[in-house]
């Protein structure tokens, strides 16, 4: 198939989107499909990149209060040409700014099926930078831009019936992929850990994200000092930048900061810890549950998104949304016992063995298959084609 995939972020940028969009792309032309990337121009682009083809760029501005990402501006008239004389057998759109509307516009006009994606809830995020009162707005212009599609692509089956309830239209589930050759146990690197200034058998806690206040940090700060009472030489180990990050620092100068990792850098620092904690109660699916969990991590996380799937009992604890006491609670349970999280490591890892990339990448281009048939512009409207992938 030709496939033109449309988002306002990409690697290099460091998001949940930018990754999975590259992820499901580098898959894709694996399995001998043309891929296409309609992506915002950045500052490390190179003069005439974008110009071959196999990736569209587009001028961007930058997002309110939220360095480091933007948003594409609409190319309508420029997509109109390219896609009608190299016309794509679908088009995703991964994101739902001006970029990916205009994109959705003129799939439209010719007739060609697109499918989108519903990676962020930004009626949330509307609320955590101080525009509480856009909320309604926000969401009411999400479900305006869903609904132009012949399917919104969702990872969990508790967004897929929020966003059916909320008359989003035909909705369907396809599974989050995590590179479980990449994220393993096997990356495990003691140096790294003398590094830390652990010695064997001391306790290592790992963040992994945008330090920032929409990620509930002042728990995660909380749940340490308490570990740190049953271990009192662990370390809180944080990978990941952001505005909240200087002063998290000055508060906690015993707090190791990593700064952004990627890649293989990425999967030795997960691997290397011993307990993932993740306190946020934002995540519209949160990738980094999967990568910590193929990392062979035992993980606590609130009961929605990612962790509602796939963090069982035999590889975690999944606590009541909001409930920060059982949080903490849950959090002490598991660094009580160093039996309890060896026998964890390993369940960790089954319970996402079955979401590699090469899985999804071919379930995504059978969905993207099926609205290209001739006569027909959606997947069946159960929303399950794919619900029994795990």
């Amino acid at each position: 198939m030709r496939i033109a995939m449309v988002t306002e972020t990409f690697p290099p940028e460091i998001n949940g989107v930018a990754l999975t969009v590259a992820g499901l792309a580098q898959s894709l032309r694996e399995a001998g499909h043309a891929v296409q990337i309609v992506r915002p121009r950045q500052a490390g682009d190179e003069a005439g990149a974008g110009e071959n083809g196999a990736e569209v760029l587009a001028r961007g501005a930058r997002l309110p209060k939220y360095p480091g990402l933007q948003f594409g501006l609409p190319i309508a008239q420029r997509l109109r040409k390219l896609w009608k004389n190299e016309r794509p057998d679908a088009i995703y759109a991964a994101t739902e700014g001006p970029l990916g509307y205009s994109a959705l516009r003129v799939a439209r006009a010719l007739g060609i099926p697109a499918a989108t994606g519903f990676h962020t809830r930004f009626d949330d995020f509307a609320r955590h930078y101080g525009f509480g009162f856009l909320t309604p707005v926000v969401f009411a212009y999400l479900r305006r831009f869903h609904r132009q599609a012949a399917a919104t692509l969702v990872p969990t089956i508790e967004l897929r019936e929020f966003l059916m309830e909320n008359q989003f239209g035909n909705v369907v589930l396809l599974r989050r992929a995590v590179d479980n050759a990449l994220f393993s146990p096997a990356r495990r690197d003691e140096t790294l850990r003398a590094q830390w200034g652990l010695e064997p058998g001391q306790l290592a806690v790992v963040y992994v994200g945008r330090i920032a206040t929409e990620k509930n940090l002042p728990l995660a700060v909380r749940a340490f000092r308490e570990v740190q009472k049953v271990h009192r030489h662990a370390r809180y180990i944080w990978i990941g930048d952001g505005p909240a990050r200087a002063a998290l620092a000055a508060e906690n100068p015993d707090f190791i900061f990593a700064g952004i990792q990627r890649d293989t850098g990425l999967a030795r620092h997960f691997a290397s810890a011993d307990l993932f904690v993740f306190p946020s109660l934002t995540e519209t699916f949160g990738n980094v549950t999967l990568e910590a969990l193929a990392s062979g991590l035992p993980t606590v996380a609130f009961d929605y998104g990612a962790a509602r799937e796939h963090l069982t009992p035999c590889c975690g604890r999944r606590v009541p949304y909001a409930n920060e006491d059982a949080f903490v609670r849950a959090t002490l349970d598991l660094v009580r016992s160093d039996v309890t999280r060896t026998d964890l490591r390993a369940a960790a890892v089954a319970a996402v063995a079955e979401l590699d990339p090469i899985t999804v990448a071919a379930q995504f281009a059978e969905l993207l298959a099926g609205l290209a048939q001739p006569g027909n512009n959606q997947i069946a409207g159960n929303g399950k084609l794919h619900e029994g992938s795990r």
